[in-house]
């Protein structure tokens, strides 16, 4: 970041001589002396008085005496900064958002994380939902996001060559239209979805969707199961739209305004937490521990 040569220029001039700059620098007097003719070359001034006696500062020797020392210092100050700016961008944990993967519940976990990790800080990343974007961000994390959170499970997660871990077992809810007959219940049973039409994703997407979706073919044909590809914004216009009941988390009870998310009495969940990748960093390691020991707090 600067001449090297300054250096032994400084070491010369504590030093009074070249002999004694030579032995601390380690190198010969022949090598210093040729550093500093270089150096007056380069600059085109005049740095020692040289005698019998020693070596004794010029004025322009002087000036850059001083400057000399400004500079290194300055310069090892920047390296020790960019350090730090470094240091600091591997604390970040950039979190990928959207209405179907939102970070709210991290915000709400952020408090207890700080006190397993008070030097981890997150950056919110908001991406929109679509089938593109969930294969490039799921499958490429530690690149522009490191983190999501969201529903999952282990088909999922081989299809998307990515790892989760679990906060919490989130029950499925069904969503349905505020005009719908069921929005005025506070709570649904199975058999309030007879002769309905039951939006659940395609057979292979999810273990526990799949579980469920034999469960009621088994046991309760009067629901008209109909099959959906992705879980976004316009899959839940379809289901406002249609009046058609979606399987549904409550986290996403903000997702659209005109869909009421509603339990039901039935025995079925999936994971829900944090995606990430299969080999996250340590920064994304610590935080991963922390988050999990703050949701079971």
């Amino acid at each position: 970041m600067y001449n090297p040569q300054l250096e032994t220029f400084l070491k010369t001039a504590d030093a009074g001589s070249f002999n004694k700059a030579a032995e601390e620098a380690f190198i010969t007097p022949t090598a210093v002396i040729k550093q500093i003719n270089l150096l007056e070359k380069s600059l085109g001034v005049k740095l020692f008085d040289r005698s019998h006696r020693g070596l004794v500062l010029t004025k322009a020797g002087k000036s850059l005496y001083r400057d000399s020392k400004y500079i290194i210092q300055y310069c090892k100050d920047s390296v020790t900064r960019a350090k730090n700016a470094m240091q600091e961008d591997t604390n970040i944990i950039r979190v990928g958002s959207s209405p179907m993967t939102p970070a709210q519940i991290l915000v709400q976990l952020w408090p207890k994380i700080q006190t397993f990790c008070p030097d981890i800080k997150f950056k919110v990343i908001p991406f929109e939902n679509t089938p593109e974007n969930a294969k490039e961000i799921l499958g490429n994390f530690g690149k522009n996001i490191d983190v999501t959170v969201g529903i999952f499970d282990d088909t999922m997660l081989n299809l998307r060559a990515c790892s989760g871990t679990e906060l919490y077992r989130e029950p499925f809810c069904c969503a349905v239209s505020i005009h719908h007959r069921l929005a005025a219940k506070d709570r649904l049973v199975i058999s309030d979805l007879y002769g309905e039409n039951l939006m659940l994703m395609h057979r292979g997407w999810s273990h526990y969707v799949d579980k469920l979706r034999d469960e009621i073919w088994q046991n309760h044909s009067k629901i008209n199961i109909i099959d959906f590809d992705f879980y976004n914004v316009d899959a839940f216009n379809r289901c406002e739209n249609g009046n058609y009941i979606m399987l549904a988390v409550e986290k996403w009870a903000n997702v659209h305004p005109l869909l009421k998310i509603m339990p039901i009495e039935w025995e079925h969940s999936i994971p829900y937490g944090i995606l990430h990748s299969p080999t996250p960093s340590k920064t994304v390691e610590r935080f991963l521990k922390a988050a999990k020991q703050a949701a079971m707090e």
